[in-house]
C-alpha cells in the first residue's frame, strides 16, 4: 500500500481507470432517482470528478482519445440506423423539412448572437451552427417502442442528415475563414474535396465490406473492420477539408444497408458503444465544464439562458410548421420536436472547435477566442436543458403514438397480435448460424416470437456420439441467437423417422413456422420439396422455409421473390407476406416481385405498400422459370413462394424447381416458401375430383364411405 500514489489527480492508469467504469455503472443509477436521464448524468458526473470539481481525474491525452472516439461513433450510429429506404421514399418532404429546419435555427442564432450576446460575426454564424444542428437522443425510444416507422419519424431522420451536414459545413467554413484559409482557391478544393471523399466512402466502401463480410465470417474480425472504415472514413473527411465527424456520419450510411439491424454485428457496435466509448466521451465533455465560474459571474447562466430558449424556439417553429404542412398530429408534432430539440454531439463539436480557434492575441498575451470560455459553460448547460426538454416531450408523443397504433392493430384485427413460434431444424453444424439469422431477421419488432433450435438424434447411432453432435448444434444455435439479444430453446429428439419428430415437436410447442436448411454445396432434391402424405411438408401445415446459404444474408443487395398466381387466395398468404416485409426491413436490401398482374394488384393493396424500397414485375413463364437466371445476379437472394399439391396457388411446373435451381442458380442463396394452406388429404382429393359414378346402392354406399373418410381425416 505504501508504493500506491493516492494523491490527487491520480495518476495510477488501473485507479483512473477503475474510477470511469465505477462512474457509467453508478451515475445512472444513482441519478435516475431525479428522473436525470442516463446522459445526462454522465456530463455531471465528469464535471464533479474533472479538474475544475474534485479533481479526481485530469482530462488528459487518454479521455481526448476516447472522447474522440465516442463523438465518432455517435454520429456513426447515426448514419447506420437512418432507414435509406424510407428516406428516399420521403426524401422531398425530408430534405424540404432539412432545409427549413436549418435556415430558421441559423439565421435566429445569428440574430441572437449579434443584439443580444453581441458577439462578432463569426462568432454569431457558430451559435447559428449550434441551434440548426440536432442528435437524435430519444431515438432508441421510438426504436424500442416499434414507431421508427412512423411518417414523422422518417422525415426527422432524412431531415438530421441535412441539418447536420450544412451545420457541420458551416462550421468548417467559419473555422476556415478564421484561420485565414478562405482563399479564391478554397471553394473550389473544399468543393472538389467533398466530391471525391462523398465518392470514396458512399461508392467504394460498400464494395469493400460486401467483399470482406462474405468472406469473413469471424466476429472479431467484423467488428475491427467497421471500426477501421469508420475512422478511415473521418479521416478522409479531415483530408477533404470538413470535419471527422461528417466521415463518420457517411460511414454509418455507406454500411447501413450491410449491417442488418437484427444482426449480431450489429448488436455489438450498439453494445461496444454505449458501454464504453459514448460514455467515455460523455465524461471528457463533463470535465470541460468550470462549475465555478457559475458562480464568479452570470455571463455563462446569461449565455446558456438566451441561447437555450432562442433554440428551443426556433425548433418548436420548425415541428409547428410541420405539423401544419404535412397534417400531422399533435404526438407527431411532439415527436418531431423531441427529435430535433436536443443537441449534443454537433453542439459539442461546434463549441470545442469554436472554443480553441483563436483570432488574435490580448496585449497579456491572452488567446481571443471565436466562442469564449462562458459561452463553452453555457453551451454544456444548454445541452443539459435541451436534452432533458427533448426527452419528457419526445416520450410523451412516442408513448402516445405506440398506444394510439397498438389500438388500431387490434382494432384492425379484432385481436392482440399472435405470438410467432419459430422452429428450426438443425441437422448440420455448418448451417446453424444462417439459420438462426434468418430466424431472427423474419421475426417482427412489435409481435413477440419465440425461437426454439431442435435436432433429431438417429437412434441408429451409439448414444454418446449422437448425443454429443447434438449438444454441439444445439449449443451453437443457442451461442449465435444469444449475440443478437435474442434467445433460443434447444430441443433434442431421439427418433429414426426425422418428419416424426418435427411434426411432434410442431404440436407439442404450437410452432407457427417451420426453417429447415441445405447446405450450400448439397443440391436441392425432389424428396425435400414432396409433400405426400408422409413427408415434412405433407404432415406439418405451417409456414415453412427451405433455406440455402450461399452467401450471408448481410451481404444481399436485393430480394428477388417469385409469387404464383392466386398467392393471394390462400389462408397463409398474410403469414408469409409478413415475414418478407421483416426480412425486406431487417437486411435493408431492396426487394423485386415477380407475379402476375392480378397478385401484384392484390400486393399492392396489402402491408407490402408499407415498404419503401419494392419494384414490381409481371412473370407467368413459370414453363420457363430457367429464364430468371438473366435476371437474378451475384448478391441477389432469390425467394419462391411455392404450394402443395391440388391447392389455388399450384403449378404443375413447381416440380421441376429443384432442377432448375441446381441448374441455374448454383450461385445463389434461395428460400422457398411454402404457405400455411388448408389440409386436404391427397387421396381424398382423388376420390372427391374422380369421374362420377353410374347411381346404384352399392356406388351410393361407396361415396357415403368416401366422405366420412374425408371427414374423419380433416
Amino acid at each position: 500500500m505504501s508504493l500506491l500514489n493516492f494523491s490527487l489527480p491520480f495518476t495510477n492508469p488501473v485507479l483512473q481507470f477503475s474510477l470511469l467504469l465505477l462512474i457509467i455503472l453508478f451515475a445512472p443509477v444513482i441519478l435516475s432517482r431525479f428522473r436525470i436521464p442516463s446522459l445526462i448524468s454522465l456530463i455531471l458526473a465528469g464535471a464533479v470528478i474533472g479538474p475544475f470539481g474534485l479533481n479526481l481525474l485530469l482530462r488528459d491525452s487518454s479521455i481526448v482519445l476516447f472522447g474522440t472516439v465516442g463523438l465518432l461513433y455517435i454520429m456513426f450510429l447515426a448514419g447506420l440506423e437512418i432507414d435509406v429506404a424510407d428516406f428516399r421514399k420521403n426524401s422531398g418532404k425530408s430534405i424540404l423539412f432539412g432545409l427549413y429546419t436549418f435556415f430558421i435555427s441559423l439565421s435566429l442564432g445569428i440574430l441572437v448572437g449579434l443584439y443580444v450576446l453581441h458577439f462578432a460575426l463569426l462568432s454569431s454564424v457558430l451559435i447559428g451552427s449550434i441551434f440548426a444542428s440536432h442528435t437524435l437522443i430519444i431515438y432508441p425510444v421510438i426504436s424500442k417502442l416499434g414507431i421508427a416507422k412512423n411518417k414523422a419519424v422518417n422525415i426527422a431522420l432524412g431531415g438530421t442528415i441535412i441539418t447536420d451536414t450544412l451545420a457541420l459545413l458551416v462550421l468548417a467554413i467559419v473555422a476556415g475563414t478564421a484561420n485565414g484559409e478562405i482563399m479564391s482557391d478554397f471553394w473550389l478544393r473544399l468543393i472538389i474535396g467533398i466530391t471525391l471523399f462523398s465518392l470514396v466512402v458512399l461508392l467504394l466502401f460498400p464494395i469493400i465490406a460486401r467483399w470482406f463480410f462474405k468472406r469473413f465470417d469471424d466476429s472479431v474480425l467484423q467488428y475491427l473492420f467497421v471500426l477501421a472504415m469508420v475512422f478511415f472514413s473521418g479521416f478522409l473527411a479531415e483530408a477533404a477539408g470538413v470535419e471527422a465527424i461528417i466521415g463518420a456520419f457517411l460511414g454509418g450510411l455507406a454500411l447501413n444497408q450491410l449491417i442488418p439491424r437484427t444482426s449480431a454485428l450489429m448488436n455489438r457496435i450498439k453494445f461496444v458503444g454505449n458501454a464504453i466509448f459514448i460514455p467515455f466521451f460523455l465524461i471528457g465533455v463533463g470535465m470541460l465544464i468550470d462549475i465555478r465560474a457559475f458562480f464568479k459571474d452570470y455571463e455563462s447562466i446569461k449565455v446558456a439562458a438566451v441561447i437555450t430558449l432562442a433554440a428551443t424556439i426556433a425548433k418548436y417553429l420548425s415541428a409547428w410548421i410541420t405539423q401544419k404542412l404535412f397534417g400531422f398530429s399533435l404526438d407527431q408534432r411532439r415527436l418531431i420536436f423531441g427529435l430535433i430539440s436536443a443537441h449534443a454531439a454537433v453542439a459539442l463539436a461546434t463549441v470545442l472547435i469554436g472554443y480553441n480557434t483563436t483570432i488574435g492575441y490580448t496585449i497579456k498575451g491572452e488567446p481571443i477566442r471565436l466562442l469564449g470560455e462562458s459561452v463553452l459553460n453555457g453551451t454544456i448547460l444548454f445541452i443539459l436543458i435541451t436534452c432533458t426538454l427533448a426527452t419528457v416531450i419526445g416520450e410523451k408523443g412516442a408513448h402516445n403514438i405506440a398506444r394510439s397504433e397498438a389500438a388500431d392493430d387490434v382494432a384492425e384485427k379484432g385481436v392482440t397480435p399472435h405470438k410467432e413460434r419459430i422452429l428450426i431444424h438443425t441437422d448440420n453444424l455448418a448451417t446453424v448460424d444462417e439459420l438462426v439469422n434468418l430466424s431472427v431477421t423474419m421475426t417482427s419488432d412489435k409481435t413477440p416470437s419465440d425461437i426454439y433450435a431442435m435436432h433429431v438424434a438417429d437412434n441408429s447411432l451409439p448414444d454418446d456420439m449422437a448425443e454429443k453432435y447434438a449438444e454441439k448444434v444445439l449449443e451453437k444455435a443457442v451461442i449465435t441467437a444469444s449475440s443478437t439479444d435474442n434467445e433460443v430453446t434447444g430441443l433434442l429428439r431421439y427418433d429414426n423417422n426425422i418428419t416424426n419428430g418435427i411434426s411432434g415437436v410442431i404440436r407439442e410447442q404450437k410452432i407457427t413456422d417451420l426453417i429447415l436448411g441445405l447446405h450450400h454445396k448439397n443440391p436441392l432434391t425432389d424428396d425435400v420439396i414432396d409433400n405426400h402424405q408422409d413427408s415434412i411438408l405433407g404432415r406439418c401445415n405451417v409456414t415453412t422455409l427451405i433455406y440455402k446459404s450461399v452467401q450471408p444474408l448481410a451481404t444481399i443487395k436485393r430480394t428477388i421473390a417469385v409469387i404464383p398466381e392466386n398467392a393471394e387466395h390462400e389462408i397463409g398468404f398474410s403469414l408469409w407476406l409478413q415475414r418478407l416485409i421483416n426480412m425486406t426491413r431487417n437486411t435493408g436490401s431492396k426487394l423485386v416481385i415477380y407475379a402476375s398482374q392480378k397478385t401484384i394488384a392484390s400486393l399492392q393493396e396489402s402491408a407490402l405498400k408499407l415498404i419503401a424500397n419494392v419494384e414490381y414485375k409481371v412473370f407467368k413463364e413459370w414453363d420457363n422459370f430457367w429464364a430468371l437466371s438473366n435476371v437474378v445476379k451475384s448478391n441477389d437472394n432469390l425467394i419462391v413462394v411455392m404450394s402443395r399439391k391440388h391447392h389455388h396457388s399450384y403449378h404443375a411446373k413447381m416440380a421441376k424447381l429443384p432442377a432448375y435451381l441446381n441448374k441455374y442458380f448454383q450461385q445463389n442463396s434461395f428460400i422457398l416458401i411454402y404457405p400455411v394452406q388448408t389440409f386436404i388429404p391427397e387421396e381424398s382429393v382423388e376420390d372427391i375430383l374422380a369421374p362420377p359414378v353410374k347411381t346404384s346402392v352399392i356406388n351410393l354406399e361407396s361415396v357415403k364411405t368416401i366422405f366420412k373418410k374425408v371427414y374423419k381425416r380433416k
